[in-house]
């Protein structure tokens, strides 16, 4: 079973909103957060927060103001949604988490990733 499953990603113009979804089967983890990666470009983390409970929420200098990261204990699902998208967001997202550290800077320190979701932002 995959642990981590997203949804949610598409295309769109510059100016308008998506919400990413991703829910955790059967685990419970300290931290989930979301990368993402465009062609040619490093893995960058985008925004993190604590499982359960929601706080601790980190952005990204580059969507903060923009996303907004949440997440529902019930449904053991992480949101990201991304308002006033602009076209250098367009990247593959990856949902990830973590037990133990939960760097939004390294991404190798995340041990659990999803399959990816693509997110693609037209001028």
């Amino acid at each position: 079973q995959v642990p981590l499953v997203e949804s949610g990603g598409g295309s769109v113009q510059a100016g308008e909103s998506l919400r990413l979804s991703c829910t955790a089967s059967g685990y419970t983890f300290r931290c989930m957060g979301w990368f993402r990666q465009a062609p040619g470009n490093e893995r960058e983390g985008v925004a993190r927060i604590y499982t359960p409970g929601g706080g601790g929420a980190v952005y990204a200098d580059s969507v903060r103001g923009r996303f907004t990261i949440s997440h529902d204990n019930a449904k053991n699902t992480m949101y990201l949604q991304m308002d006033l998208l602009k076209p250098e967001d367009t990247a593959m997202y990856y949902c990830a988490a973590a037990t133990d550290s939960c760097p939004i800077n390294f991404a190798p320190l995340w041990g659990v990733w999803g399959q990816g979701t693509q997110v693609t932002v037209s001028s």
